[in-house]
């Protein structure tokens, strides 16, 4: 039993991260648009790719990787309550390691994939153990 437990949770980490690899492709693919063609400013175009990324990966996780049937709504505020903690926090350092007044000056494309991996790892472990902890596999 214990094995077909780590099978399913090795599959589980696994869709998580393909469907986060589609979310990241997401949100580099909207971040290069708004940054470079329409030369909006870095958070702006960090928030609005952000934002589109979090749909798609809320979206495809909840569905395929934790077959959730919980309520969308309650679902999404508690995202959304990750998001309220995350996206300040990540457009504060984005900003203070990309924009010349901190003087630091990191490419903005290396701050943004690092930002990418801190919030798979840590997105994972919130939406596993508290977004759908109860309802794993409810879903028909």
């Amino acid at each position: 039993m214990k094995d077909n437990e780590a099978r399913k949770e090795l599959l589980r980490s696994v869709k998580f991260l393909f469907f986060s690899i589609s979310a990241g492709a997401i949100q580099m693919g909207s971040f290069a648009l708004l940054n470079e063609l329409l030369h909006l400013d870095y958070w702006f175009s960090y928030l609005i790719s952000l934002s589109l990324s979090v749909i798609w990966n809320f979206t495809l996780n909840r569905k395929f990787t934790f077959k959730s049937a919980a309520n969308v709504p309650i679902a999404m505020l508690k995202v959304a309550a990750f998001y309220a903690v995350f996206t300040p926090l990540s457009t504060w350092w984005t900003a203070a390691l990309t924009e010349p007044s901190y003087g630091i000056m990191w490419n903005e494309y290396v701050v943004v994939v690092l930002t990418m991996v801190i919030n798979f790892v840590t997105e994972y472990i919130y939406d596993r153990f508290f977004v759908f902890a109860n309802s794993l596999d409810t879903a028909k």
